[in-house]
């Protein structure tokens, strides 16, 4: 097998071309069915979605909702809880998911605003 670096650049260029001809081709085979469904009349059968979609669905399923606020309790090499808003990367898996509410009350009660995400601004508290 010839390694990426041994390929020419035309020999790249060739084959993104067959690729983009390829993809042209089935584009056009599917503009074709969708033509001939609307001349006799025919819209998709309802209930099948385009398969990109449908995916995006069954991933959107599997994936629990991201909370809007979170809480990580105090503990070992944390003395105090520290507020999060639910998208932070630096919150890990610790993360409780709580409410706008609680999360004000958190940050007046001493807990401690994530320094990344910075949730005291966003939830006005000082």
């Amino acid at each position: 097998m010839a390694s990426p670096e041994s390929i020419s650049r035309l020999d790249k260029l060739r084959a993104l071309e067959a690729w983009l001809d390829w993809q042209l081709h089935q584009t056009r085979a599917r503009i074709q069915e969708v033509e001939a469904q609307e001349r006799q009349g025919q819209r998709e059968p309802r209930g099948e979605e385009p398969p990109k979609q449908a995916e995006r669905q069954v991933e959107e399923r599997r994936r629990p909702r991201t909370p809007d606020w979170g809480l990580i309790e105090a503990g070992i090499g944390s003395p105090t809880a520290e507020v999060h808003r639910g998208d932070c990367w630096a919150a890990g898996k610790r993360l409780q998911e709580i409410s706008r509410e609680r999360a004000i009350a958190e940050l007046a009660d001493a807990a401690r605003a994530c320094e990344v995400c910075r949730p005291d601004r966003v939830l006005g508290t000082p």
